[in-house]
């Protein structure tokens, strides 16, 4: 790293190249006060307040905007500098009272005010509570313009505008009126931007309390932004991004922020317990494990070990999971292990690592800001991936990329993109097939790509050769030259990189779906180099660390087959792994519904709520013999069907690692003590190990115990330690001590060899079709505010933003049908009805209706179909034929 050397106040001081002179004072810890400057954001000085004197000028100069050079020499506390800032923060202490300084001694103004011995005159307020969670009072407002900037220039946003000029100046939101009626996502950016009482977080978050600020990672979906923890007598009362962290870059989204006090929740279940005939009853650990322990061991004597099986946790930790595939393994004896990776991007892993060797994204986030094209398909990240989506938002608005958008409704990146082909659900490998036909017949391919890494173009051809835009189009329900539009646009512009979620995966050809992707991505040279590439936006926050820590019936810790990593593992392990192939969560299911599984383990995942065909599951689950719930709360499956619960801590609440979308591993820190008798799930699978009489090699002193040995069963992990990872993630494959890690995959070889191929695939139709009985077409997924089965996000601030599911459709369909925006509606599928509000949505168009699945009370997925994928079992959520009718008053 070049530095320079500068002299401030007559020391000698070394600064990197490309710091401002404010960035070196601050670190020196005498920096002047900044109100209007944020990290996060380029300087646009306007309090001056930073100003400091430069040998050779006349005027000073705002220190935020001025880059170090060598040889300069500064002045940052002259008499004239002293004077100045005095006076204009006597001016700004009009803008506060007292009260506010002892309230938010946090804020940039209070901090200066005390600095300056000023005491605040501010008398009136403007008070705006209309927001749940940001609670907002412009008389307190500086028209320092941090909030219109961070809204705007990091989030993407716009809510906030400031209008007028000198004393006439005001800050209105979009909606001209209060907070909450304008397109706020809460994210809170704003909030952590005001220097001033202006704006300030509500929802129970008081981070002027906070005692001590821990690291750590966010625990809702797959991107793994880095957060501070703000706790006060073990609780949580602020959450702040890390402003260095290169994921989220300084910032956070709505359940990241204000969704994380679920583990303070009075729902939390703080004690084992087992099901008695009169319902159930609290016991000690001793009891439940001997319990657990007595009951596993006579299902096995009496059935096997494959009569049993684990599933672990997105939601737990790497350390916990692979605890977790080594217990089914090495204490029960079977490969019956898997995790809810199984529902979401099992078609994703098994499409990457068939084709390119590898089950994983092959870029990384900061791809974003180098990429000139987005493929964005069957995903909406502005609402499930929020912060990622932000950065892809800001890229389109800049102009600084183009975006093709795959997605029945018309998403918010779908309005930026320069192309959005909006089919129908359920016919995405028609379209990729003729974007890849297209790209073919007028000869669009990166020949030298193909030539040096590529094999079977003449098969592949020949295979697409029928699949023309316009056969396409009748399928799909887009025009033929938009698609044609959109493969000329991906072959013709480099780099491109291609984003995909669960409307991709979540069908009956999810993996086929995913493989056509990357059919296209090698026909076109889109892998291997900055900017482009393939990348699962993974839902839940570790689940691309529980399926790779072993949590999957046909892989081992690191993503390795079986057979591939038998004999390191046995090795480490000291036992002889099963030899008989394990089930996965479905094929589990569809075992116990017959009688040959008769018990389950369950980590942190609510089956009951979240599978599909909720009546065929259920039957399922009522049959087992035995069903243990290690969890928080007392969810669905645990309520109505589990034998006994075992209370586990939540992320929060102890050490380990997470894996992020990137395949970036990061450090989890413990914010808080566990609650009552909760344990780590590591700790309980040890001790349990321990009363069946297989203890060794489950017990451990601490997770980084666990991670070492990960780390010995996993190559390409071996360099991830924790005293690295202390300093901050790192993206694997990253093999020893000396490893960067690998930001981009299959830059000079696949996974598998330096050469692949391209893999014909055929078209099938899904069985769910819609007909005179049931003539909607229904799709499932999240939304913003909530969180899956929504065991955290529920249990926390964000349950007032969005209470319960809604049944989403376009604004032409509720006229015809003389339905109002929020009346109760009744769907009915061909396995079950739910009832819920109506909520009208532009994003649809007619004929479709969206709705998400959080709300046990609705219990949608009575609704979804038992379609699965037929290379992973992953259900086909997307694709849901139903009736409609209002339920009478």
């Amino acid at each position: 790293m070049q530095t320079v050397t500068i002299r401030i106040d007559g020391q000698a001081v070394e600064a990197r190249a490309g710091e401002s002179v404010l960035e070196v004072l601050q670190r020196l810890g005498h920096a002047p006060p900044a109100l209007c400057h944020d990290p996060r954001l380029p300087p646009a000085p306007r309090c001056r307040l930073c100003s400091v004197e430069i040998e050779g000028q006349h005027d000073p100069v705002n220190s935020c905007a001025l880059p170090v050079s060598e040889g300069l020499v500064v002045r940052s506390d002259s008499p004239a500098l002293q004077a100045y800032r005095h006076q204009w923060l006597e001016a700004l202490g009009a803008h506060c009272r007292t009260e506010d300084l002892e309230r938010h001694p946090q804020k940039a103004l209070h901090q200066a005010l005390r600095a300056q011995g000023i005491a605040p005159s501010g008398q009136g307020s403007r008070v705006d509570d209309s927001h749940p969670l940001i609670h907002v009072d412009l008389a307190r407002c500086i028209s320092c313009q941090r909030c219109v900037r961070v809204c705007h220039e990091l989030q993407g946003q716009d809510v906030w505008h400031q209008l007028g000029r000198g004393e006439g100046v005001q800050l209105v939101p979009d909606s001209g009126g209060s907070l909450g009626a304008s397109h706020c996502v809460a994210c809170g950016a704003c909030v952590d931007a005001c220097p001033t009482a202006a704006l300030v977080d509500a929802g129970g978050l008081q981070p002027e309390r906070a005692e001590r600020w821990t690291r750590s990672v966010c625990s809702y979906c797959g991107v793994g932004c880095e957060l501070e923890l703000g706790t006060v007598d073990e609780q949580v009362v602020g959450v702040r991004p890390v402003l260095a962290a290169p994921v989220n870059k300084g910032h956070l989204c709505v359940k990241g922020r204000y969704g994380q006090g679920f583990a303070q929740s009075s729902r939390r279940v703080l004690t084992p317990m087992l099901r008695r005939e009169g319902g159930w009853e609290a016991c000690s650990w001793d009891e439940a494990l001997d319990e657990v322990a007595r009951r596993l061991l006579a299902l096995q004597a009496a059935h096997g070990a494959d009569s049993l099986g684990v599933l672990g946790s997105a939601r737990a930790t790497n350390e916990d999971n692979y605890l977790t595939a080594k217990f089914a393994r090495h204490v029960l004896g079977t490969h019956n292990v898997d995790c809810c990776a199984r529902v979401c991007h099992a078609p994703s892993a098994a499409a990457l690592k068939t084709l390119l060797g590898t089950g994983a994204a092959t870029s990384s986030y900061d791809d974003i800001e180098r990429t000139r094209l987005f493929l964005v398909a069957g995903a909406n990240p502005n609402e499930n991936h929020p912060v990622v989506g932000a950065r892809i938002r800001q890229q389109l608005r800049r102009g600084a990329a183009q975006a093709i958008v795959i997605d029945p409704r018309r998403t918010e990146l779908a309005e930026l993109a320069s192309v959005h082909l909006a089919l129908r659900p359920g016919t995405n490998l028609p379209l990729l097939l003729a974007m890849a036909q297209v790209v073919l017949a007028e000869g669009l391919h990166d020949r030298d790509f193909i030539a040096r890494r590529v094999d079977g173009l003449e098969a592949f051809a020949a295979s697409v050769r029928e699949w023309t835009p316009e056969r396409a189009a009748v399928i799909c329900g887009v025009e033929a030259e938009a698609i044609r539009h959109a493969a000329r646009l991906y072959a013709g512009t480099r780099p491109a990189l291609c984003f995909h979620g669960l409307g991709m995966t979540e069908h009956g050809q999810g993996t086929e779906g995913v493989m056509a992707l990357i059919n296209l991505a090698l026909l076109c040279g889109q892998i291997g180099q900055p900017g482009a590439g393939l990348n699962p936006l993974r839902g839940q926050n570790n689940v691309q660390g529980s399926a790779h820590m072993g949590c999957e019936p046909g892989s081992l810790a690191g993503g390795i087959a079986i057979e591939a990593g038998r004999t390191r593992t046995e090795q480490v392990w000291g036992r002889a792994l099963p030899q008989r192939p394990g089930m996965n969560l479905m094929q589990m299911l569809d075992a116990a519904e017959e009688g040959r599984v008769r018990g389950l383990l369950v980590l942190g995942y609510d089956l009951a709520l979240s599978l599909p065909d909720s009546q065929r599951s259920w039957q399922a689950l009522e049959r087992l013999d035995l069903l243990v719930v290690q969890d928080l709360y007392l969810n669905e499956t645990a309520a109505r069907f589990a034998h006994v619960f075992l209370p586990a801590c939540s992320s929060l609440e102890k050490e380990g690692t997470f894996m992020n979308a990137e395949r970036r591993v990061q450090r989890v820190r413990a914010a808080l003590r566990p609650r009552g008798q909760s344990l780590p799930d590591w700790q309980i699978l040890g001790a349990l190990a321990a009363r069946m009489g297989r203890g060794e090699g489950m017990q451990f002193a601490s997770a980084e115990a666990i991670w070492d040995e990960v780390r010995q069963v996993w190559p390409d992990g071996a360099g991830l330690s924790y005293a690295r990872l202390d300093r901050g993630g790192l993206q694997w494959p990253c093999r020893d001590e000396d490893d960067p890690g690998t930001r981009l995959l299959h830059a000079e070889r696949f996974g598998h060899g330096v050469r692949t191929t391209l893999r014909p695939l055929d078209y099938r139709p899904s069985p769910e079709v819609c007909d005179a009985d049931y003539p909607w077409l229904l799709s499932t997924g999240r939304n913003l505010y909530q969180f899956n089965a929504a065991t955290m996000s529920g249990a926390s601030a964000v349950q007032s933003m969005r209470p319960t599911d809604t049944l989403d459709l376009c604004a032409a369909d509720a006229e015809r049908l003389g339905l109002r925006e929020g009346e109760r509606v009744r769907v009915r599928s061909r396995r079950g009805s739910a009832e819920l509000p109506l909520r009208i949505d532009a994003r649809l168009r007619p004929g479709q209706l969206f709705a998400t699945f959080h709300d046990p009370a609705v219990l949608l997925n009575r609704l979804t179909s038992s379609e699965r994928d037929r290379w992973v079992h992953a259900p086909e959520y997307k694709v849901c034929a139903v009736q409609l009718e209002r339920v009478p008053d």
